[in-house]
């Protein structure tokens, strides 16, 4: 097995707990020679040589959660020289930017912003009202986890001298406390109710531990794949943690056996219907992405990880080109001429010619290209790919892989985002595989829309690979060991650490590229508590536009009675008891009354509408069409096919029930 020695080799971006781990890399440093100055290739900091040994270094399993000493590392660190070689002849567009690291209450206040929360503290925080509703809706670990950083806000702020009022927390969550006797959608288990105190006292054990003691902690057992095969969308995820922590606390350790397989985890059937990413309005999708910072932040604290957010690095970056390019940019400049695209046309076009020359053939993303041919490869891409004369013929599929792996490295930020990368990385510290899965499918839903549209295409690329394992030689193991460098390494994060460190980030990364490869379909879910505490968010913002309304109307010498007795009669309008009504505004057949009944499915009501539909409009395929849920108590929900309408008619009986297409 290949490593590296102990003055010069692979400078690997670890999540650093404390400045403990920092000075671990110094003091590493020092016990001899200083390694050779470190050169930025692409995106990735990277000593001069790489020099390998035959001797596998002491490792401490008790420092990883993963068997990582039965993990093959060859491919993680082929790769790692691979790209090495390739950077050298590849010319620097950026330069290195040394992020200045902010305090905590930067910190903290810039995730209460992320989390939708910025009027809990400055100029604005003489009025929170405008925030209760939403934390009205908070689980218990969520409502700590926003509680925690709003006492760190209100410290820092007291010491800057703030002129304006600071909020006293107890006072922002007073009225939770009062009112929450269980929490929204039965998120809330009997043993977090009978622990209350654990959440409401000044001191959280799981989310005040320091570094040392966070250290000592021995993992949580995994449970074994046969209790694990369901995942628990409807319950808050912190407090399943919470559970399992309370249901371990007779201190009983068994042994973990061979954590590198994977369970095979399934969701469960939800009558109401899976929501997945894209299926949610914009107006819904950001409040559950407020929610799901807020129940990731929540779950580490209850594990006892810690979580800090990144602040977004701003370099001096390429307006246009191919490499190098902020997404965004290369997104806009790609829509030009292929309106609505989501997916980077090169990206696109890469990952068509290594299917073009097919899946079987052996090492396919492990054998490099010719490095000098790259870097010709590139400059002709540069110049000739918007203008179709790039002769795509001369790409062999071995070079198309190396562009591909070259594209994401050198992204100036990176594709899992510089604010969740350290928070991806810290994934391998959680105690167990459903954990660690849980977080992932947390931390997609917090991935900008072209991150996550971009990642979701490579992943499903890598799966084609995988797919042919059995020629190609490239098992999902190998894939995620040649692909973690590339994923989770930025130059920007870039710490010294430790030689055993290196080697349980280089363990580690590997795999969690291997969990997004092998459960991508269910991190596109988004957990249905999640989906729920919108709904209650949004019957309660409701009910407060009512009130207001009704004072208006009050106001304005209407009667009462009349607009409620109006109101009641605009929603039952026609429609029997058990009876909903389809519409499609864009078919010739408008809309057609159904009967519920307790099999009927959206898949049957598509169909016997479809089946009456003399010609679908020109612009419309039959495929392309759904089903939606919309208004009452959501904004507006795709539905799957597996959706039983009479379970979801119970739950947003006020909704609208519309045919149309996917919004590109």
């Amino acid at each position: 097995m290949s490593w590296l020695s102990s003055s010069q080799g692979v400078v690997l971006t670890a999540y650093h707990h404390s400045g403990k781990d920092q000075a671990v890399g110094e003091s590493h440093g020092k016990g001899g020679e200083e390694a050779t100055s470190s050169r930025r290739y692409g995106q990735y900091a990277l000593n001069q040589e790489i020099t390998k040994v035959k001797e596998k270094p002491p490792f401490d399993r008790s420092s990883s959660q993963d068997s990582v000493d039965e993990l093959s590392m060859e491919d993680y660190w082929a790769e790692l020289e691979n790209i090495k070689k390739s950077s050298e002849n590849r010319q620097e567009d950026q330069e290195v930017v040394v992020v200045k690291e902010p305090d905590e209450g930067e910190l903290e206040e810039e995730w209460l912003k992320e989390a939708g929360l910025s009027n809990l503290f400055g100029e604005s925080a003489e009025d929170p009202q405008e925030s209760m509703v939403f934390l009205s809706t908070l689980t218990r670990t969520q409502a700590a986890a926003v509680q925690k950083r709003v006492e760190t806000v209100s410290q820092t702020l007291r010491k800057k001298n703030k002129q304006y009022q600071i909020p006293d927390v107890r006072d922002i969550f007073a009225q939770q406390r009062e009112s929450k006797e269980k929490a929204p959608d039965g998120t809330e288990s009997q043993s977090v109710r009978t622990n209350e105190n654990k959440y409401q006292g000044k001191d959280d054990q799981a989310s005040n531990l320091d570094v040392g003691e966070k250290e000592q902690i021995l993992p949580v057992p995994e449970e074994t794949p046969a209790s694990e095969t369901d995942i628990n969308l409807e319950v808050s995820f912190a407090e399943q943690a919470v559970n399992q922590k309370e249901s371990s606390k007779d201190g009983t350790q068994k042994s973990q056996g061979n954590n590198t397989l994977l369970p095979n985890f399934r969701l469960p059937i939800d009558k109401t219907g899976t929501t997945r990413i894209g299926d949610l309005a914009p107006q819904d999708m950001k409040k559950v992405c407020y929610l799901a910072l807020i129940e990731l932040t929540a779950l580490y604290d209850v594990l006892g990880i810690e979580l800090k957010q990144q602040k977004a690095v701003k370099i001096k970056t390429k307006d246009s080109g191919l490499f190098c390019v902020p997404l965004a940019v290369l997104l806009e400049q790609d829509q030009k001429k292929v309106p609505g695209t989501k997916i980077p046309l090169i990206f696109q076009k890469l990952i068509s010619r290594i299917e073009e020359g097919g899946l079987e053939t052996e090492g396919l993303l492990r054998i490099p290209g010719a490095a000098i041919r790259i870097k010709n490869l590139c400059q002709e891409l540069e110049a000739k790919f918007y203008e179709g004369t790039f002769n795509w013929d001369s790409v062999k599929q071995h070079d198309a892989a190396s562009l591909l792996k070259l594209f994401v490295r050198e992204l100036p930020q990176p594709l899992l985002s510089v604010e969740y990368l350290k928070a991806f990385q810290a994934v391998q510290n959680l105690p167990t595989k459903k954990q660690q899965l849980q977080a992932l499918n947390l931390l997609v839903i917090l991935l900008p829309d072209a991150n996550r549209d971009t990642l979701k295409a490579l992943l499903e690329f890598l799966q084609r690979v995988i797919d042919n394992k059995e020629k190609n030689k490239m098992t999902v193991m190998n894939v995620a060991m040649v692909m973690a460098p590339n994923l989770f390494m930025c130059h920007a994060l870039d710490l010294k650490s430790s030689e055993q460190r290196e080697f349980v980030m280089a363990a580690g990364t590997a795999n969690i590229m291997n969990l997004l490869i092998k459960y991508q379909k269910l991190l596109w879910t988004i957990p249905k508590f999640l989906v729920n505490q919108v709904r209650k968010q949004n019957t309660e913002n409701l009910k407060k536009d009512k009130k207001m309304m009704k004072k208006l109307l009050k106001k304005m010498a209407y009667d009462r009675e009349k607009y409620e007795k109006q109101d009641k009669s605009a929603n039952d309008a026609d429609v029997p008891q058990g009876v909903i009504r389809v519409q499609a505004p864009h078919l010739s057949k408008v809309s057609m009354a159904i009967q519920l009944t307790e099999e009927l499915k959206a898949s049957d009501v598509l169909a016997r509408f479809l089946s009456q539909e003399s010609g679908i409009a020109q612009t419309l395929k039959k495929e392309e069409l759904f089903l939606y849920e919309i208004g009452g108590n959501i904004g507006e929900r795709c539905l799957d096919d597996e959706t039983y309408m009479k379970d979801l008619y119970q739950l947003n009986p006020n909704a609208e029930w519309v045919i149309k297409s996917k919004p590109s």
